[in-house]
Protein backbone atom coordinates (compact mmCIF):
# COMPACT_ATOMS: atom_id res chain seq x y z
CA UNK A 1 0.00 0.00 0.00
CA UNK A 2 2.90 2.52 0.67
CA UNK A 3 4.61 1.25 -2.41
CA UNK A 4 1.13 2.03 -4.30
CA UNK A 5 0.90 5.47 -3.03
CA UNK A 6 4.44 6.61 -3.26
CA UNK A 7 3.64 6.13 -6.85
CA UNK A 8 0.60 8.03 -7.12
CA UNK A 9 2.58 10.87 -5.42
CA UNK A 10 5.08 10.75 -8.09
CA UNK A 11 2.98 10.44 -10.69
CA UNK A 12 1.00 13.93 -9.44
CA UNK A 13 4.00 15.39 -8.76
CA UNK A 14 5.15 15.03 -12.89
CA UNK A 15 1.38 16.47 -13.96
CA UNK A 16 1.97 19.57 -11.98
CA UNK A 17 5.51 19.74 -13.51
CA UNK A 18 4.01 19.41 -16.42
CA UNK A 19 1.63 22.25 -16.10
CA UNK A 20 4.38 24.87 -15.13
CA UNK A 21 4.21 27.90 -17.92
CA UNK A 22 7.72 29.71 -18.39
CA UNK A 23 7.81 32.74 -20.61
CA UNK A 24 9.13 32.15 -24.37
CA UNK A 25 12.43 33.59 -25.63
CA UNK A 26 10.08 35.61 -28.28
CA UNK A 27 7.23 36.78 -26.39
CA UNK A 28 4.18 36.85 -28.90
CA UNK A 29 3.07 39.69 -29.91
CA UNK A 30 -0.18 41.25 -32.00
CA UNK A 31 -1.24 44.55 -33.76
CA UNK A 32 -4.45 45.31 -35.51
CA UNK A 33 -6.15 48.41 -37.06
CA UNK A 34 -8.78 49.71 -38.72
CA UNK A 35 -7.98 51.01 -42.39
CA UNK A 36 -11.02 52.82 -43.68
CA UNK A 37 -13.66 49.76 -43.31
CA UNK A 38 -10.89 47.00 -43.14
CA UNK A 39 -9.21 45.57 -40.25
CA UNK A 40 -5.77 44.59 -40.59
CA UNK A 41 -4.11 42.47 -37.85
CA UNK A 42 -0.16 41.38 -37.97
CA UNK A 43 0.66 38.37 -35.69
CA UNK A 44 4.31 37.36 -34.94
CA UNK A 45 7.29 36.32 -32.32
CA UNK A 46 9.32 38.95 -30.86
CA UNK A 47 12.81 37.96 -30.46
CA UNK A 48 15.11 40.29 -28.52
CA UNK A 49 18.97 41.84 -29.63
CA UNK A 50 20.42 40.30 -26.70
CA UNK A 51 23.92 41.87 -27.85
CA UNK A 52 23.39 40.66 -30.90
CA UNK A 53 24.40 41.83 -34.41
CA UNK A 54 20.85 41.72 -36.58
CA UNK A 55 21.49 43.06 -39.89
CA UNK A 56 24.60 43.05 -42.16
CA UNK A 57 26.79 41.97 -44.35
CA UNK A 58 28.51 38.24 -43.95
CA UNK A 59 28.07 35.46 -41.47
CA UNK A 60 28.39 37.07 -37.97
CA UNK A 61 25.01 38.71 -38.76
CA UNK A 62 22.03 36.66 -37.12
CA UNK A 63 20.07 37.96 -40.63
CA UNK A 64 22.89 38.74 -43.19
CA UNK A 65 21.66 40.62 -45.76
CA UNK A 66 20.41 38.98 -48.94
CA UNK A 67 18.95 36.15 -46.89
CA UNK A 68 15.31 35.13 -46.38
CA UNK A 69 13.91 36.23 -42.76
CA UNK A 70 10.68 34.73 -41.70
CA UNK A 71 10.36 38.55 -40.22
CA UNK A 72 10.01 36.91 -36.63
CA UNK A 73 10.79 34.22 -34.29
CA UNK A 74 8.84 30.75 -34.09
CA UNK A 75 6.20 29.89 -36.09
CA UNK A 76 6.37 32.86 -38.91
CA UNK A 77 4.49 36.26 -38.74
CA UNK A 78 1.27 36.37 -40.31
CA UNK A 79 -0.93 39.54 -41.44
CA UNK A 80 -4.37 39.39 -41.88
CA UNK A 81 -6.81 41.40 -44.50
CA UNK A 82 -10.83 41.13 -44.29
CA UNK A 83 -11.35 42.76 -47.45
CA UNK A 84 -9.37 43.22 -50.50
CA UNK A 85 -6.67 45.58 -50.70
CA UNK A 86 -3.36 47.03 -52.12
CA UNK A 87 0.10 46.66 -50.96
CA UNK A 88 2.47 48.88 -52.79
CA UNK A 89 -0.07 49.01 -55.51
CA UNK A 90 -0.43 45.42 -55.71
CA UNK A 91 -4.09 44.02 -55.14
CA UNK A 92 -4.04 41.84 -52.36
CA UNK A 93 -7.21 39.94 -51.90
CA UNK A 94 -8.32 39.64 -48.24
CA UNK A 95 -7.18 36.71 -46.37
CA UNK A 96 -4.26 35.84 -44.11
CA UNK A 97 -0.39 35.80 -45.54
CA UNK A 98 3.44 34.92 -44.06
CA UNK A 99 5.56 37.86 -44.33
CA UNK A 100 8.93 36.96 -45.92
CA UNK A 101 11.95 39.61 -46.12
CA UNK A 102 15.16 39.64 -47.62
CA UNK A 103 16.77 42.76 -46.05
CA UNK A 104 19.36 44.60 -47.49
CA UNK A 105 21.40 47.89 -46.57
CA UNK A 106 19.51 49.90 -49.12
CA UNK A 107 16.41 48.42 -49.79
CA UNK A 108 14.58 45.27 -48.39
CA UNK A 109 12.17 42.57 -50.23
CA UNK A 110 9.02 41.74 -48.90
CA UNK A 111 6.94 38.60 -49.52
CA UNK A 112 3.82 38.30 -48.82
CA UNK A 113 3.49 34.30 -49.18
CA UNK A 114 -0.41 32.02 -49.86
CA UNK A 115 0.61 28.72 -48.14
CA UNK A 116 0.35 29.25 -44.08
CA UNK A 117 1.41 25.39 -43.82
CA UNK A 118 4.81 27.09 -44.42
CA UNK A 119 5.22 28.50 -41.29
CA UNK A 120 9.04 29.33 -40.10
CA UNK A 121 10.54 26.82 -42.67
CA UNK A 122 11.88 29.20 -44.80
CA UNK A 123 14.05 25.80 -46.62
CA UNK A 124 10.62 25.46 -48.51
CA UNK A 125 9.79 28.70 -49.15
CA UNK A 126 8.28 28.51 -53.33
CA UNK A 127 8.19 31.27 -55.32
CA UNK A 128 4.87 29.74 -56.85
CA UNK A 129 3.27 30.52 -53.66
CA UNK A 130 3.65 34.34 -53.46
CA UNK A 131 0.85 36.49 -53.75
CA UNK A 132 3.14 39.47 -53.97
CA UNK A 133 6.64 40.49 -53.88
CA UNK A 134 8.00 43.88 -53.82
CA UNK A 135 11.13 46.37 -52.78
CA UNK A 136 10.96 48.98 -50.26
CA UNK A 137 14.13 51.18 -48.79
CA UNK A 138 15.24 50.82 -45.62
CA UNK A 139 15.70 53.49 -42.99
CA UNK A 140 17.98 53.94 -40.24
CA UNK A 141 16.50 54.68 -36.60
CA UNK A 142 18.33 57.35 -33.96
CA UNK A 143 17.29 54.82 -31.51
CA UNK A 144 18.07 51.35 -30.79
CA UNK A 145 14.86 49.06 -30.78
CA UNK A 146 15.63 46.22 -28.67
CA UNK A 147 12.69 43.77 -29.52
CA UNK A 148 11.61 43.34 -33.02
CA UNK A 149 8.53 45.50 -33.53
CA UNK A 150 6.00 45.43 -36.08
CA UNK A 151 3.55 48.43 -36.25
CA UNK A 152 0.15 49.83 -38.39
CA UNK A 153 1.01 53.53 -38.71
CA UNK A 154 1.17 56.56 -40.72
CA UNK A 155 -2.70 56.02 -41.36
CA UNK A 156 -3.82 58.76 -44.08
CA UNK A 157 -6.57 61.65 -42.98
CA UNK A 158 -9.28 59.71 -45.20
CA UNK A 159 -8.44 56.60 -43.51
CA UNK A 160 -7.41 55.28 -46.93
CA UNK A 161 -4.02 54.47 -46.21
CA UNK A 162 -1.37 53.57 -43.76
CA UNK A 163 1.89 52.01 -43.63
CA UNK A 164 3.02 48.63 -41.88
CA UNK A 165 6.76 49.26 -40.15
CA UNK A 166 8.82 46.41 -39.10
CA UNK A 167 11.72 48.50 -36.57
CA UNK A 168 14.64 46.19 -34.98
CA UNK A 169 17.47 47.40 -33.53
CA UNK A 170 18.52 50.36 -35.78
CA UNK A 171 16.73 49.18 -38.88
CA UNK A 172 13.36 50.26 -40.12
CA UNK A 173 11.53 49.49 -43.44
CA UNK A 174 7.81 50.32 -44.32
CA UNK A 175 5.72 49.53 -46.81
CA UNK A 176 2.41 51.40 -48.49
CA UNK A 177 -1.48 49.69 -47.55
CA UNK A 178 -4.30 50.75 -49.45
CA UNK A 179 -7.76 49.74 -48.19
CA UNK A 180 -10.72 51.55 -50.65
CA UNK A 181 -13.65 51.79 -48.92
CA UNK A 182 -16.14 53.79 -51.28
CA UNK A 183 -17.49 51.57 -53.66
CA UNK A 184 -18.56 49.97 -50.19
CA UNK A 185 -20.78 52.77 -48.90
CA UNK A 186 -21.68 53.30 -52.81
CA UNK A 187 -23.05 49.80 -52.04
CA UNK A 188 -25.34 50.86 -49.22
CA UNK A 189 -26.30 54.12 -50.64
CA UNK A 190 -30.12 52.91 -52.40
CA UNK A 191 -31.06 51.35 -48.62
CA UNK A 192 -30.33 54.57 -46.34
CA UNK A 193 -30.79 57.69 -48.08
CA UNK A 194 -29.88 60.30 -45.41
CA UNK A 195 -26.56 58.28 -44.58
CA UNK A 196 -25.76 58.46 -48.70
CA UNK A 197 -26.91 62.25 -48.74
CA UNK A 198 -24.86 63.31 -46.15
CA UNK A 199 -21.46 60.82 -47.20
CA UNK A 200 -21.86 63.11 -50.63
CA UNK A 201 -22.10 66.91 -48.29
CA UNK A 202 -19.17 65.47 -46.38
CA UNK A 203 -17.19 64.47 -49.04
CA UNK A 204 -18.05 66.85 -51.59
CA UNK A 205 -19.49 64.76 -54.28
CA UNK A 206 -23.00 65.67 -56.43
CA UNK A 207 -24.69 68.17 -54.06
CA UNK A 208 -27.92 67.62 -56.40
CA UNK A 209 -28.21 64.28 -55.74
CA UNK A 210 -27.65 64.25 -52.09
CA UNK A 211 -30.35 66.60 -51.36
CA UNK A 212 -32.59 64.93 -54.05
CA UNK A 213 -31.97 62.20 -51.32
CA UNK A 214 -32.70 64.45 -48.19
CA UNK A 215 -36.14 65.62 -50.08
CA UNK A 216 -37.07 61.66 -50.81
CA UNK A 217 -36.42 60.54 -47.74
CA UNK A 218 -38.42 63.89 -45.57
CA UNK A 219 -41.19 62.89 -48.12
CA UNK A 220 -42.50 60.54 -45.91
CA UNK A 221 -45.08 61.20 -43.67
CA UNK A 222 -42.54 59.89 -40.08
CA UNK A 223 -39.92 61.76 -41.22
CA UNK A 224 -40.98 65.08 -42.10
CA UNK A 225 -41.19 66.35 -39.00
CA UNK A 226 -37.34 65.52 -38.12
CA UNK A 227 -35.80 68.65 -37.23
CA UNK A 228 -32.57 67.46 -37.21
CA UNK A 229 -32.44 66.12 -41.37
CA UNK A 230 -34.38 69.38 -42.15
CA UNK A 231 -31.32 71.31 -40.83
CA UNK A 232 -29.22 69.33 -43.26
CA UNK A 233 -31.65 69.83 -45.81
CA UNK A 234 -30.94 73.79 -45.41
CA UNK A 235 -27.58 73.12 -45.38
CA UNK A 236 -27.18 71.70 -48.60
CA UNK A 237 -29.55 74.17 -49.87
CA UNK A 238 -27.16 76.74 -48.85
CA UNK A 239 -24.11 74.92 -49.96
CA UNK A 240 -26.16 74.72 -53.70
CA UNK A 241 -26.73 78.35 -53.53
CA UNK A 242 -30.39 78.17 -53.15
CA UNK A 243 -30.24 80.97 -49.95
CA UNK A 244 -34.79 80.84 -49.81
CA UNK A 245 -34.65 77.68 -49.97
CA UNK A 246 -32.22 77.32 -47.02
CA UNK A 247 -34.01 79.94 -45.15
CA UNK A 248 -37.34 78.03 -45.14
CA UNK A 249 -35.89 74.38 -44.27
CA UNK A 250 -33.97 76.57 -41.60
CA UNK A 251 -37.03 77.95 -39.92
CA UNK A 252 -39.32 74.72 -40.32
CA UNK A 253 -36.58 73.41 -38.34
CA UNK A 254 -35.97 76.01 -35.94
CA UNK A 255 -39.80 75.49 -35.34
CA UNK A 256 -40.08 71.78 -35.24
CA UNK A 257 -36.64 72.44 -32.83
CA UNK A 258 -38.08 74.60 -30.51
CA UNK A 259 -41.40 72.37 -29.90
CA UNK A 260 -39.24 69.66 -28.94
CA UNK A 261 -36.78 71.95 -26.53
CA UNK A 262 -33.66 70.97 -28.47
CA UNK A 263 -31.66 73.60 -27.48
CA UNK A 264 -28.89 72.92 -29.94
CA UNK A 265 -30.58 72.39 -32.68
CA UNK A 266 -32.30 75.59 -31.99
CA UNK A 267 -29.31 77.27 -31.91
CA UNK A 268 -27.96 75.48 -34.90
CA UNK A 269 -30.65 76.70 -36.89
CA UNK A 270 -30.64 79.85 -35.38
CA UNK A 271 -27.09 80.35 -36.42
CA UNK A 272 -27.59 79.07 -40.03
CA UNK A 273 -30.81 81.76 -40.47
CA UNK A 274 -28.19 84.53 -39.60
CA UNK A 275 -25.78 83.15 -41.98
CA UNK A 276 -28.55 83.27 -44.55
CA UNK A 277 -29.47 87.05 -44.32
Amino acid sequence: MKKILTILLWALSLVATAQIQTPQASTAGTVSSVIGLTNVKIEYSRPKLKGRKIFGEGSEFLEPYGKIWRTGANDGTKITFSDDVKVEGIAIPKGTYLIFTWPGAAEWSVSLYKDLDLGGNTDKYDVKNEQARFTVKAGKLAEKVETLTLAIGDISDDNTTAKVQIAWENTSVKFNLVAEYDSKVMEQIENNFMTAARYYFNNKKDLKQALKWTDEYLASEKHAGEFWNLNFKAQLQKALGDKAGAMASAQKSLELSKKAANDFYTKQNEDLIKSLK
